[in-house]
């Protein structure tokens, strides 16, 4: 039984994000989850009002381990496109490893829950298109990209890139390695 303060809590999210790792896993409802973790499901709300917070608790997570981790990148790189590479293949690998929360970044998670959770995943979407903006812009300013580039295109594309190898990934069930062919794809999509 867990005792300290947020230990139940943090149980309870990691057990979500196990079973959304089941390439062909049962619905998440309350009372699955109860069940998996052999507590009631009055028990589940005393940590979380919903399952919508539950799954806000994943995307928190998703938003402070990545986000973390991008701002790490920007502050370490100076050139405009290793940063925009970095962070790319920061998004590919975090799908990687983390299978179950590659279905909350796509979505197939979220069927039939709240809409603000996928107002919240668009929204993250968002800020990493505009994290590869301004890569693409100090990129420009350096000289690796010519004057013209319209760098709100190029981000949207390197955007839709990472959205696709995501579902791709999670619609094989997790087969389609989301880093596969990663250099080459890389070389392609910079010139």
């Amino acid at each position: 039984m867990a005792t300290k303060p947020g230990e139940r809590k943090l149980q309870i999210l990691q057990t979500i994000a196990s079973m959304l790792e089941q390439p062909k896993g049962e619905k998440i409802t309350t009372a699955v989850l109860a069940a998996k973790l052999d507590i009631s499901e009055a028990a589940l709300y005393r940590h979380f009002a919903s399952k919508a917070q539950m799954f806000e608790g994943l995307i928190e997570f998703i938003e402070q381990t990545v986000f973390g981790l991008v701002n790490k990148i920007v502050a370490d790189e100076n050139n405009g496109m290793k940063q925009a590479e970095a962070v790319l293949a920061l998004l590919l690998r975090f799908a990687q490893k983390n299978r179950g929360m590659t279905r909350v970044l796509i979505g197939d998670a979220l069927v039939n829950e709240n809409e603000r959770l996928q107002l919240r995943i668009n929204q993250f979407v968002d800020r990493i298109e505009t994290t590869l903006k301004q890569s693409l812009r100090i990129a420009v300013t350096q000289g690796e990209l010519p004057a013209e580039t319209d760098v709100g295109a190029y981000a949207n594309l390197l955007v839709c890139f990472v959205l696709g190898r995501w579902q791709q990934f999670g619609k094989s069930g997790y087969t389609r390695d989301p880093l596969a062919g990663w250099p080459q794809q890389w070389a392609l999509l910079k010139r």
